[in-house]
């Protein structure tokens, strides 16, 4: 766990090592520990050169020429924009080449932008004028003949680690990266402890050419020191409880309980804060669950042993995950449950399911715009055909830009008479009227496998198998499907939706009419069933949504059981709250193997593409270890398609969702080999308004 500077400070010292940071540094307590601020304020790198404060707090400086000390950092820093890295801060750096190279490092609070400050300070005078900001991006990060190299310098706290980075757009020469580098070298005291860190792919090749005294590291040593992961920010109150991730799937956790896990659980029930010992991907189940619940998720390497939170195993707690930082501290239970009353969030209010369609819904007739808006058709196609479903009507009408497999919709009808016909509407109201149900977890659980049970035995009807069968023989025939293995997917009214996620809560299953062992009636009576699964009810209870209100649609598309990759994307950057980096998240593994949920062990490519940015670059952050060391599991042509589709996606939804603050469609895809082809071609499968911008704002 990180802690302020001041914090790490014994009082009395006048010049303190602090344990740690890098050697070169040394600095006066100006805060103490347990004791009073001692007045000293001065520097100095050791025996052989001396450094100085050089900026005083109470003028609130624009800018410096050199950085002498910790403090004269800390007034200039900003928490950086690419929060990828946690425990971070910034000062934006500008070398202005017509001016001798003249740097200077700005106040990049006050000028979150390298234009602000240089428009403010670097504009005439006896200087060139500045031009407008469209004309300065468009050169000063581009151009040979650029006026400034702009860049930033960063502190990472964990790996204790100083180093200069440009925009992964920057397109600047080694030379012109030398040469800034060293200017911050030779003006800062941290100096000898700099590094030059690469951004993008294309700055890790342009890296390849910088001279010996430019030390350089990857992100992935970067990474290598970081033991704690903020996923979604946050404070709640619970009591801590460890489960190992087996223990997991046999216990009853309680949407009370703030776990601490030793891996990262395909799924979870509702709690009230999370903490895993194994690093996470943004696009877990559990986080997009943590996100779309608004209650903290954090991972910390070694949790399972790390003494702030063994010796408060059992106890009620309060856990914060911020963005630098977490704590976590003892409360009684009556601040809890105080705090539970204040915080439980409000009810959701879904829409009851529409029972009046009962025909096969064609993808191209999912969503009706004639005379209303895409929120009013969602708004009302969702009732029917359900979150994930109606979602899917609009990759219908983008058409082309977004390529994904044909598809059509069993509306709720089926699910409501397949319910009434077999009197599993009245199992279901003696169960909910059952207080033994409502009180008793292990009740509960029985109940609900009881009711899953009879759904899945009670016959489907006839006719709704005729119907589909035929849709997909015809298909066939027609060239419209490429073979009668179909996927059935949830698609209910408490799913995908902006007020509820729900991801991971429902199940999508495999049938073939051209193989027994798949049936398509096991397939569509396993996801009806899936609305009563344990996590699915008791999600649902915790924002008192009415379950009898809901239904179950089935999406129905080609299966995939081979394909070359799969993944999940966001329209935006997950780790820029400020909108001053547009980039594309975007997660994909080798071949079949889950990038939500995946086995122990394996990781994925997990990356940042800089869709709108010139030479469009693309920043890792991790990478698969399925595929060579040194490969990626996307080309760079697959990206681009991948990219003209989350962009088609971006813009179409934006009616929908889109305010003035920041949304993100979530976006799963695959790439796949169609039949009589060599070349893996994009199907984007499913999109759906992202939640992690709502929890940001919350």
């Amino acid at each position: 766990m990180s802690s302020n500077l001041s914090d790490q400070l014994p009082c009395g010292c006048a010049t303190c090592q602090i344990e740690g940071m890098p050697a070169i540094l040394l600095i006066a307590a100006v805060a103490c520990k347990g004791g009073d601020a001692v007045n000293s304020v001065t520097t100095t790198t050791g025996a052989t050169s001396g450094w100085a404060c050089t900026l005083d707090a109470v003028s609130d400086p624009d800018f410096a020429l050199q950085l002498g000390c910790w403090d004269d950092f800390s007034l200039l820093a900003s928490d950086p924009i690419d929060a990828s890295i946690p425990g971070a801060r910034s000062v934006k750096t500008v070398l202005d080449r017509v001016d001798s190279d003249a740097l200077y490092f700005q106040n990049s609070v006050r000028y979150p932008l390298h234009w602000d400050f240089a428009s403010a300070h670097l504009s005439g005078n006896g200087l060139p004028y500045v031009s407008d900001m469209a004309t300065f991006n468009a050169t000063e990060y581009t151009s040979p003949d650029r006026r400034f190299v702009l860049g930033a310098v960063t502190f990472y706290e964990e790996p204790n680690v100083w180093a200069y980075e440009l925009s992964p757009y920057d397109t600047a020469t080694a030379d012109l990266i030398a040469t800034a580098y060293l200017a911050i070298q030779a003006n800062a005291w941290f100096g000898a402890d700099l590094y030059f860190h690469p951004t993008s792919s294309a700055i890790e090749v342009e890296a390849e050419n910088l001279p010996d005294e430019v030390a350089v590291i990857s992100t992935d040593e970067l990474f290598a020191g970081i033991t704690y992961q903020p996923l979604n920010l946050g404070t709640s109150m619970g009591k801590l409880v460890f489960y190992s991730t087996d223990e997991l799937e046999e216990s009853t956790v309680s949407y009370r309980e703030i776990v601490v896990l030793d891996g990262v659980p395909n799924d979870i029930a509702v709690v009230s804060g999370i903490i895993t010992a194994e690093f996470q991907t943004p696009l877990s189940h559990i986080n997009v669950l943590s996100q779309n619940r608004g209650t903290p998720n954090m991972a910390l390497r070694e949790a399972t042993t790390e003494p702030a939170l063994t010796q408060l195993e059992g106890k009620w707690v309060e856990l914060t995950v911020d963005a630098m930082d977490w704590s976590i501290r003892e409360v009684t239970q009556e601040e809890a449950d105080a705090w539970w009353e204040a915080s439980k969030p409000d009810p959701i209010v879904v829409t009851p399911m529409d029972t009046s369609v009962s025909e096969l819904i064609l993808e191209e007739d999912i969503l009706d715009l004639e005379g209303k808006s895409l929120s009013a058709a969602l708004t009302d196609a969702i009732p029917r055909t359900g979150g994930k479903g109606a979602h899917y009507g609009g990759l219908a009408v983008i058409g082309d830009a977004v390529p994904h497999p044909e598809a059509f919709v069993i509306p709720m009808y089926w699910y409501d008479q397949h319910m009434h016909v077999n009197g599993l509407w009245d199992q279901v109201d003696e169960m909910l009227a059952d207080p033994d149900f409502l009180g008793d977890a292990a009740v509960r659980s029985e109940q609900l496998a009881a009711l899953r049970e009879a759904i899945t035995a009670a016959p489907v009807d006839p006719e709704l198998l005729a119907l589909v069968e035929a849709q997909i023989r015809g298909g066939v025939e027609s060239g419209l499907y490429p073979s009668a293995r179909f996927r059935f997917r949830s698609s209910t009214n408490a799913e995908d939706t902006s007020g509820f996620n729900g991801a991971g809560l429902y199940s999508s299953m495999t049938g073939d009419l051209d193989d027994d062992s798949d049936p398509i009636d096991e397939a569509i009576a396993g996801v009806w069933a899936s609305v009563w699964s344990y996590r699915a009810t008791d999600e649902r209870s915790y924002y008192s949504i009415v379950h009898t209100d809901i239904g179950m649609a089935l999406l129905c598309h080609r299966s995939f059981p081979d394909e070359e990759a799969n993944g999940v994307a966001i329209t935006a950057n997950i780790y820029d709250t400020s909108g001053l980096e547009p980039a594309f998240y975007v997660n994909v593994q080798e071949g079949e193997e889950s990038v939500v949920a995946p086995e122990a062990g394996v990781t994925s490519d997990q990356f940042l593409y800089y869709y709108d940015s010139p030479g469009q670059p693309v920043t890792y952050l991790a990478h698969s270890s399925l595929v060579p060391e040194g490969e990626t599991v996307l080309d760079a042509g697959q990206i681009h398609d991948l990219g003209e589709g989350l962009d088609a996606l971006h813009g179409f939804f934006l009616d929908a969702y889109g305010s003035e603050s920041f949304y993100a469609m979530d976006v799963e895809f695959k790439f796949d080999v169609p039949a009589g082809s060599t070349e893996a071609e994009l199907f984007i499968k499913q999109a759906r308004p992202y939640p992690g911008w709502n929890a940001a704002a919350r």
